[in-house]
């Protein structure tokens, strides 16, 4: 393969996300039949400021590029010379991606063959840890004149594959081959044009059987590359493999952002108990305990599914069952000195295993009192506090997708006491709905993915305090 038509791309671009960061350079190396045939390099004038960073970078100033072609002006240019080739970049789907955006603003299919060479040296380099370009290039003695530079790099790539080639047997190179350009393999019910569909945006999607019962539902910041995900494994796992069997439809619902994602996933994936979810499952077994002053047992257990949610800074602990709370109780004894019989976990008289075994500093034999003993379990217990709501109301997380076109998705996304009372799509829908009455429980993947947030945003402009509804 490596004998045939080969086209070395590389891209600068004014970011990361090709949905919408622009392309500022573009470098090709033609190759054709282990020689080189042409190079070609061309600045773009990406039609927005290029970012400091980048500049830094690059090299690549707003200046150098002013004046230059846009990239609809070289779009044929560019296709013709990559059509008919196969495309070898590194970090393929980086490159591939913001190609493929480009073509599509212009109405333009592009769909290569392609050759990743960071699966392919890590195909046939197995030994090292590190694939990115500079690593390539230490490691193998790889001379670069014009680092992250479009044409520098590209012709780097053809110069480790013509080192590869050196080093390693032809039966290893058409192996690693195989193993880097492999496709997904899709499930036989499942349409090519299926995967295409979904969106390269944040959001949940569900693959379906034959009925309308979910068989998996997950999340991505990019939902198709994610989805690829899926079927680009060898189904390794059964779970996979029956996934791959069965799956028929795909469906999607797009979100402004991750955090709407989480929300999403993990409420749907408690309403329709898809077959194939272990995580996020509804748990009524959900349990903490609660400090009791005054009684024979200093702790009470109590259920988290449907707690109170302002009373939530009382609790500790966020137990999956029983069985798992009192074995944190045991260890927490262990470590601490505590009294199994003081924490509930044995009963009768005399002293507790505990202190038989030099463990519990007496309260089961008088030598301790409860208060010096439930002193030192709520300092034990410090660590398993579930946070108290900080704000004196009601608050929204406003989330904002940029890579719409028109001005951005936005959501903001309502919450009280940990819980999510549910997602505005407008600035209209959320003053009604800050003003509206919720009968909401707690739930504990909000709780983990709402915590989360806020410690990820503190003191950001996107928390909305909107203090107590009427």
């Amino acid at each position: 393969m490596l004998d045939s038509s080969l086209v070395f791309v590389d891209l600068e671009t004014t970011g990361a996300n090709p949905a919408f960061d622009r392309v500022i350079e573009v470098g090709i190396v033609k190759v054709s039949g282990g020689r080189i045939e042409y190079e070609w390099s061309t600045l773009v004038d990406p039609e927005t400021s290029i970012p400091p960073l980048i500049q830094g970078f690059t090299g690549i100033s707003n200046e150098m590029v002013r004046g230059a072609p846009r990239f609809a002006a070289v779009a044929d240019e560019v296709f013709a010379r990559i059509e008919g080739s196969v495309f070898v970049a590194h970090n393929a789907r980086f490159d591939y991606g913001f190609l493929k955006n480009e073509f599509k603003r212009l109405g333009l299919a592009f769909q290569p063959r392609v050759l990743c060479t960071v699966k392919l040296s890590r195909a046939l380099y197995p030994e090292h840890h590190r694939h990115g370009l500079d690593a390539l290039i230490a490691r193998h003695g790889l001379a670069c004149d014009s680092r992250h530079r479009a044409l520098g790099d590209a012709r780097v790539l053809w110069d480790f594959v013509r080192r590869a080639q050196a080093e390693k047997p032809p039966e290893a190179i058409q192996a690693a081959l195989k193993k880097a350009m492999k496709a997904p393999s899709l499930p036989s019910g499942l349409e090519t044009t299926a995967v295409d569909a979904v969106p390269e945006a944040p959001g949940v999607y569900l693959f379906h059987g034959e009925n309308e019962l979910p068989l998996y539902i997950g999340k991505g910041v990019n939902m198709r590359a994610r989805v690829q995900s899926h079927f680009a494994a060898d189904h390794g796992s059964g779970r996979a493999m029956r996934i791959a069997r069965e799956v028929k439809r795909i469906e999607w619902i797009e979100t402004a952002g991750e955090l709407g994602a989480l929300l999403l996933e993990a409420r749907l994936i408690k309403e329709r108990q898809p077959v194939h979810n272990r995580q996020l499952r509804r748990n009524d077994e959900l349990c903490a305990f609660r400090l009791v002053e005054g009684g024979e047992v200093a702790l009470e257990r109590v259920p988290l599914a449907g707690a109170a949610p302002d009373e939530l800074g009382e609790l500790y602990g966020q137990f999956k069952s029983k069985r798992e709370a009192h074995n944190t109780l045991r260890e927490l004894a262990a470590e601490h000195g505590l009294c199994l019989k003081r924490l509930g976990l044995e009963q009768g008289k005399g002293p507790c295993f505990n202190h038989q075994i030099r463990r519990c500093k007496g309260f089961c034999v008088g030598k301790e009192s409860a208060a010096k003993h439930d002193l030192r379990l709520k300092a034990a217990l410090a660590v398993l506090k579930l946070r108290a709501w900080p704000f004196p109301g009601r608050i929204a997380i406003r989330e904002h997708d940029e890579r719409d076109e028109e001005g951005g998705r936005c959501e903001w996304h309502l919450f009280e006491h940990w819980c999510h009372l549910g997602t505005a799509k407008s600035e209209a829908e959320l003053h009604e709905a800050a003003q509206t009455r919720f009968d909401a429980a707690f739930d504990l993947d909000t709780y983990r993915i709402l915590r989360r947030a806020l410690e990820s945003r503190a003191g950001s402009a996107d928390i909305l305090k909107l203090g107590r509804h009427v």
